[in-house]
């Protein structure tokens, strides 16, 4: 494996987690978060799947192609809700997703 993709992939993997469960935190506080559900829900999933990921990335485990696989796609879905909102958090978001989910698939690719 490529030390320098799995560094950008494990440090993509951080910031996306971190931008997402503020994400969601930060849409609980919107005046209708009901209407955050979907965005919140996927928030999670993603903030949890970049930590496994992260957590697998570190210790080289030779399950890594599967997890990040899983990861890039919870990150798409997330980002793609994300998008769709107009909140500077969801924008942020978004973009640590799609970041997040290219140094993924390029981190396979290698």
């Amino acid at each position: 494996m490529d030390k320098k993709r799995l560094q950008a992939c494990l440090e993509g993997c951080q910031r996306c987690a971190a931008a997402c469960n503020f994400c969601a935190t930060s849409c609980l506080h919107e005046a209708d978060p009901k209407a955050m559900a979907r965005c919140i829900a996927l928030d999670l999933d993603c903030a949890e799947a970049c930590e496994f990921a992260a957590s697998v990335i570190a210790r080289r485990s030779e399950h890594v192609d599967e997890v990040c696989r899983t990861c890039a796609l919870l990150c798409d879905a997330c980002g793609q809700e994300c998008g769709r909102h107009d909140h500077d958090h969801c924008q942020r978001c978004a973009a640590a997703c799609r970041e997040c989910a290219e140094s993924c698939r390029a981190m396979i690719a290698a």
